[in-house]
């Protein structure tokens, strides 16, 4: 399989700088969302200092991935519904209005965590994402997210 273009690498400079996926933030953790048919996904390597309790992922760590994800992954679709691919012309940038997080059970240290994302409803302002969290196939939580196009306010560039 190719790897299609990370989302996030077509955010404009000035929104570029977000903790979780910003690729201009020296001190982010970088999650890069790719498009995978109908659905995204991103594939992150917590590291051990991302600990909760010994041997397992600390809860705001996923948040966090569920929530940039969720972002890229309701601007791919705004990417898609002006008839473009992601790379083509610059990735809008989405906030979280709401991030709903359910932890199934304990998401262990040391593999690599997958979030995939699916647009549950989407229009020209607004996307509902539903986002899971899985090891080694297993999901170990669920996001309901959702994300609005980031409004003109918080331009600061």
């Amino acid at each position: 399989m190719t790897q299609s273009l990370a989302v996030q690498d077509f955010y404009p400079e000035g929104f570029s700088h977000c903790l979780g996926c910003g690729r201009l933030n020296a001190h982010g953790r970088r999650f890069k969302t790719h498009v995978e048919g109908e659905e995204s996904v991103t594939r992150f390597t917590p590291g051990s200092h991302d600990t909760a309790v010994p041997g397992f992922v600390y809860g705001g760590l996923i948040a966090a991935l569920i929530d940039c994800h969720a972002m890229a992954t309701a601007s791919a679709a705004a990417v898609k519904a002006a008839g473009h691919d992601v790379g083509e012309i610059p990735s809008p940038r989405f906030v979280t209005a709401s991030l709903k997080v359910d932890y199934l059970k304990p998401t262990p240290l040391g593999p690599e965590l997958e979030a995939r994302g699916r647009i549950r409803e989407r229009s020209e302002r607004k996307a509902i994402v539903e986002v899971t969290l899985s090891v080694n196939g297993v999901v170990t939580a669920k996001g309901d997210v959702v994300a609005v196009a980031m409004p003109n306010t918080m331009d600061r560039a």
